[in-house]
């Protein structure tokens, strides 16, 4: 069965893992603090302006509790994944769901619920670059969980509110080795104020802290994984140009100021599960992105995303995917009438 995402590992993140463990120091160290300068790098941020953790859950609750959003209203995309809503509610803020826009998997800012809001999280969906409103009242988290190195102007995205965090579990544009997180800013005193959250151990205060740490064998996967960004980015833009050039209807930018990445090929259909039953009959794994019984509020109806649930399919994508198996997943695709 072709898979419908995975992780791309190889020899160079075997190695790293190897040269660690045989170093005999495994937990957080060396390797953690030379991962973070090189994310602080790929934003053009200084050394130490990045926070590598143990996932981008944990990166997410980091980043609202430096906000200090205890109490306060978050804006959640509905049309997202579940670790924003759990975040939140561990952070002790209130979730205010809204609803995506029209004509994008991303949050529709000129919702009425937005003015409700004293944080937003703003997630770009499937790699696509949110409008990040300038003249704003509330605070924003960046998430890059799906858009790690999508830029607006040329300039990498993550930094146009107050912190930026993204996740590295294994499906991402790149890994840490499975889970593994980081929160970056250009505000170097939140920074610190989350380094110090991390450093849990041996600590003479009565300040509650906890693990949030990231080994030096993730560390270590991690470094190779982004010194190949540009490779991985490549290809996903080859794989989702197929799929384009085959005349496939996927979402997309509509801004032409911003550089999505491909981190997926979301088709638009009538019936999202005749494509998806054609494929399986083809070794082929396609889904639905975000299902309806999914969507992050259900006590009221969210018309944009509701629709989107009822007419997506995600196709695989990924570094290691063979060209000529997207060909025939395009062929098999038009092939459906609908």
């Amino acid at each position: 069965m072709i898979s419908h995402n995975k992780p791309t590992l190889g020899q160079r993140e075997v190695i790293a893992a190897k040269r660690v463990i045989n170093s005999g120091w495994v937990a957080q160290g060396r390797e953690v603090v030379a991962f973070e300068d090189e994310i602080s790098d790929f934003f053009g941020l200084d050394s130490r302006s990045a926070v590598v953790v143990s996932s981008g859950t944990s990166a997410l609750f980091l980043a609202l509790w430096v906000l200090q959003s205890k109490g306060s209203r978050v804006g959640v995309p509905v049309y997202s994944c579940s670790a924003l809503r759990n975040a939140v509610e561990m952070a002790g803020a209130i979730p205010i769901y809204i609803d995506c826009k029209e004509d994008s998997p991303n949050s529709d800012l000129n919702a009425e619920q937005v003015s409700m809001i004293d944080i937003l999280i703003s997630p770009s969906m499937y790699g696509i670059p949110i409008d990040v409103q300038s003249n704003r009242s509330y605070k924003v988290i960046e998430d890059l969980a799906q858009a790690f190195g999508a830029k607006e102007n040329g300039e990498r995205i993550g930094l146009r509110g107050e912190i930026g965090i993204c996740s590295f579990y294994a499906t991402k544009i790149i890994t840490s080795g499975g889970q593994g997180g980081v929160v970056f800013s250009n505000d170097i005193n939140l920074i610190d104020e989350i380094k110090d959250y991390r450093e849990f151990d041996n600590r003479r205060d009565e300040k509650i802290r906890f693990n949030f740490q990231m080994t030096d064998v993730q560390a270590a996967i991690g470094r190779e994984q982004l010194s190949q960004f540009s490779t991985f980015n490549q290809k996903r833009d080859e794989i989702f140009s197929i799929y384009k050039s085959a005349g496939l209807n996927l979402l997309d930018c509509n801004n032409t100021k911003n550089t999505p990445v491909r981190y997926r090929a979301v088709l638009r259909v009538k019936k999202p599960k005749i494509i998806i039953n054609r494929l399986k009959t083809y070794g082929v794994r396609a889904i639905v992105p975000i299902e309806l019984d999914e969507l992050l509020d259900d006590s009221v109806s969210y018309k944009n995303a509701e629709y989107i649930s009822r007419h997506t399919v995600s196709l695989p994508i990924y570094p290691d995917l063979d060209n000529n198996i997207a060909k025939k997943i395009s062929q098999v695709v038009t092939d459906i009438k609908q």
